[in-house]
């Protein structure tokens, strides 16, 4: 069975890394898929952190990363995707992600939604607080894949972790 990792992945977090590493697990093949927002502002643009991902997965035979825009019932039928996986850091992101796992299942009923609890380790990240993080030079080396780390400095013009 295929499963489709859906998200905006600016950036890739250890959390996010957390959850493709498990889900790869537990699926034949993962499509990790970057999210072509036009209401966002990224940090990152899509080929940059189509190449993050890639970088940190190398490790994984079975994951795939892509880009999409639209719909994302509509890119999972596209790409053979009997299920979507989603984290979850928190109860507070059970809310969204049960509404929205709802709205994939009306758009496309074959569709399921399996939620993976993100490591306990890792349920403090999200990509807001690594970039407010990296923005005013604190290490993030411990919330991101090294590669990710180094392009978070560079962007902010400072000097690697």
């Amino acid at each position: 069975m295929q499963a489709l990792y859906p998200g905006s992945f600016d950036p890739l977090t250890l959390g996010h890394l957390d959850v493709i590493e498990r889900g790869s697990n537990l699926f034949n093949q993962l499509v990790v898929a970057v999210l072509r927002n036009p209401s966002k502002n990224p940090c990152f643009s899509v080929e940059e952190r189509l190449e993050q991902i890639r970088r940190a997965t190398s490790h994984l035979p079975n994951v795939q990363v892509a880009a999409f825009d639209g719909l994302t019932a509509d890119f999972a039928q596209a790409c053979g995707a009997g299920v979507i996986l989603r984290g979850l850091r928190a109860l507070s992101d059970f809310e969204y992600e049960l509404q929205i796992a709802h709205t994939n299942k009306s758009l496309a009923p074959q569709l399921e939604t399996l939620f993976l609890a993100t490591a306990t380790t890792h349920s403090f990240l999200s990509s807001s607080v690594v970039k407010e993080v990296a923005r005013f030079g604190g290490n993030v080396g411990h919330m991101v894949p090294t590669g990710v780390a180094e392009d978070l400095a560079r962007l902010f013009n400072q000097s690697s972790p």
